[in-house]
C-alpha cells in the first residue's frame, strides 16, 4: 500500500507542476504578443440566452481592449461540470466560468441564500437585491476560496417538471425522485416540500430522466427547452419556488494580474453583458414557453400559497444564521 500511496503523491506533484508550467508558459506568450487571452467554461449550449450574452461580452472586450484583450468560450460542459469549473477557476486553471449560485454554495455557504424558496416578491425586487448592496457584498465575498463575481445573470424562476404527473400542490411530490443542483440548500427544499432530492449533473439530466432514475427535475422555461427534457417530461407546473441567479465567476489569480485598468474594463463589459443577457432571456423564455407547449408539454398554476405554507419551517430554521440574517436583508429590501 506504501509505494502505491507514494506513487499517487508523485502524480499529483508532477499534475500541478505541469500546471503551473503550463500557466507561466501562457502569460509568457501573452506577454510576447502583448495580447491577454481569457478562458471563459460554462455549462450550457450555444443556443442559450447565456451563451448568446458572452458572446456580446467577447465582442465588446475586445473592441474596448482594440484587441489587447480575447475572451475564449467554450460551452457545453467541454472543460467540465459547474463544480469542477468552479474548482479550475480556484487554481487558476480556467479564467472564468458561469454557474448557477446553487452549487457555488458548496464552496461560499452565503450563497446558500438564493436557493430558498420564496424569499423574491418579483422581478423588481430581485433586480434591486442584485444590483444593490447585498448583491455587491455577495460577488466579493468569495476572494478567500479564489474566486469574485463579476456581474448576475438572469436565470428566471425554477419550477417542476415531471413525467408521470403534475405537480398541483406539495403532497403530490410525495415518494417522487426529483433532481435538484448540488446544493444542500435545494435539497432541503424539496425535502420541505415532500420529494426525495437527488443531485445529477446537469448534462447526465436527460439520460437519468430517460432511464426513470428520477421522476422528474425543477429548472427555467430556457433550460427546459434547450435541454430538450420537454420530450421526456410532459407536465409543468409553474409554482416557481425559486428565483437563484447565474453568476459569472473570475479567478483571484488571474484578476490580481490584470491592471486596474484592465480591471474596471473587464467589468464595464460584464456589467454591458449583463443587461444585454436580461434582455435575451426575457425573449427567450417567451419563446421556450411556447416551444415547450407545442411539443405537448401542458403548463400549470398551482396555488403558491400551498407551497409558501410549507417551506416556513424551512424559513424559521436559518433564524440566527448568516443565511437568516441576509434573508431578513432581502425582505427589508423595498
Amino acid at each position: 500500500m506504501k509505494p502505491k500511496k507514494s506513487f499517487q503523491i508523485t502524480l499529483g506533484f508532477l499534475a500541478i507542476a505541469l500546471t503551473g508550467i503550463t500557466t507561466l508558459a501562457f502569460y509568457a506568450r501573452s506577454r510576447q504578443s502583448n495580447v491577454t487571452v481569457l478562458k471563459l467554461a460554462h455549462s450550457l449550449d450555444e443556443t442559450h440566452p447565456v451563451h448568446h450574452a458572452m458572446v456580446f461580452m467577447q465582442k465588446r472586450l475586445e473592441e474596448k481592449s482594440e484587441g489587447r484583450i480575447r475572451l475564449e468560450i467554450f460551452p457545453n460542459e467541454q472543460l467540465g461540470s459547474e463544480r469542477e469549473m468552479i474548482e479550475q477557476v480556484q487554481l487558476g486553471c480556467i479564467d472564468m466560468t458561469k454557474t448557477s449560485t446553487s452549487p457555488l454554495e458548496s464552496f461560499i455557504p452565503e450563497m446558500g441564500v438564493f436557493s430558498v424558496p420564496y424569499i423574491f416578491r418579483d422581478k423588481i425586487h430581485y433586480w434591486k437585491v442584485l444590483k444593490g448592496p447585498i448583491g455587491e457584498t455577495l460577488k466579493q465575498i468569495g476572494t478567500s476560496k479564489g474566486v469574485r463575481g463579476l456581474c448576475y445573470y438572469d436565470s428566471g424562476s425554477r419550477s417542476f417538471y415531471t413525467k408521470d404527473k403534475p405537480i398541483l400542490e406539495p403532497d403530490d411530490l410525495k415518494g417522487m425522485k426529483i433532481r435538484v443542483m448540488e446544493s444542500k440548500t435545494a435539497m432541503a427544499m424539496v425535502e420541505a416540500l415532500g420529494g426525495k432530492p437527488t443531485p445529477i449533473a446537469w448534462g447526465e439530466l436527460y439520460t437519468a430522466l430517460q432511464q426513470k432514475v428520477v421522476d422528474g427535475a425543477e429548472n427555467n422555461p430556457p433550460s427546459l427547452d434547450t435541454s430538450r427534457h420537454y420530450e421526456i417530461c410532459k407536465h409543468y407546473s409553474l409554482d416557481e419556488h425559486t428565483m437563484v441567479p447565474d453568476i459569472i465567476l473570475i479567478s483571484k489569480l488571474t484578476w490580481e494580474k490584470l491592471s486596474p485598468d484592465d480591471q474596471r474594463l473587464l467589468q464595464e463589459v460584464a456589467n454591458e453583458s449583463m443587461e444585454e443577457q436580461i434582455r435575451l432571456w426575457k425573449i427567450k423564455t417567451e419563446e421556450s414557453m411556447r416551444i415547450v407547449q407545442e411539443a405537448g408539454v401542458k403548463v400549470y398554476h398551482p396555488d403558491k400559497t400551498l407551497f409558501v405554507d410549507k417551506v416556513k419551517d424551512m424559513h424559521n430554521s436559518y433564524i440566527g444564521t448568516q443565511v437568516g440574517s441576509l434573508i431578513q436583508q432581502i425582505q427589508d429590501t423595498e
